[in-house]
């Protein structure tokens, strides 16, 4: 995922874009916590304009829902979100709004971010962090790395398995819209200072890892992409 990273670029690219996206799944990622990472910044949920994280597959082509009565299907959002819940509702908005609006997509082209941004995150990648983050929230995760930077840290993360991508929120606030993810993985991370010894987590412990993370972009923007804009920890 990066600039140019779009939905049609993997199709196009085929296996080698595959092998790339797999290179990248393991570089490692993540800060130190069982729970979420040690030194990961938290910025607040506030997404501005600007906030628009590029997400392959994110505006998919995507088939127009059937329509019953001048309504949308309700089981439009089957397997992503409760019909008639606000979610749904949230999703609705967003898809007339950004017709190429496609929960599939959308999703599995989160787990590529998400995977993508814990592992420049580890790895100090502040040129992969600036592609993928609204400008807010690039700042502080570039200040973190600056103070393991500091410290004389190194950080290594490995992706054990990334067991759920579930859409936990949607809004559409004026133009921006604005899609929660929760994910769950299995990580294995460690952090160690100059000589090598392990300071946080482990270099052979597997943990479970949940994170939620905001996405957004410029509805109807003839820019696809979308940018990370909030992250916490889960429970």
């Amino acid at each position: 995922m990066q600039d140019s990273f779009d939905f049609a670029t993997i199709i196009f690219l085929g296996l080698a874009a595959f092998v790339i996206w797999r290179l990248y799944s393991v570089l490692g990622m993540r800060t130190g916590h069982e729970g979420s990472p040690r030194d990961m910044p938290r910025p607040a949920r506030s997404p501005s304009e600007s906030n628009v994280v590029p997400i392959p597959g994110a505006r998919a082509p995507v088939e127009e829902p059937e329509i019953v009565m001048g309504q949308p299907d309700p089981d439009r959002w089957k397997g992503y979100a409760e019909p008639g819940g606000p979610v749904a509702n949230a999703l609705d908005a967003i898809a007339a709004a950004d017709g190429g609006f496609d929960a599939r997509g959308f999703t599995e082209g989160a787990k590529s971010a998400y995977e993508m941004i814990v592992s420049a995150f580890a790895a100090g990648d502040r040129k992969m962090l600036r592609d993928l983050l609204a400008k807010d929230v690039f700042e502080g995760f570039s200040a973190a790395i600056g103070d393991r930077e500091k410290r004389g840290e190194t950080m290594s993360t490995t992706f054990v398995s990334l067991d759920k991508a579930e859409i936990a929120d949607a809004q559409l606030r004026g133009s921006s819209a604005q899609v929660t993810i929760r994910f769950v993985s299995k990580l294995i991370t460690a952090t160690r200072d100059g000589s090598g010894a392990v300071v946080d987590g482990s270099a052979d412990k597997v943990v479970d890892v949940v994170d939620v993370w905001t996405f957004a972009r410029e509805a109807g923007s003839r820019d696809p992409n979308w940018k990370l804009v909030a992250t916490e920890a889960g429970q």
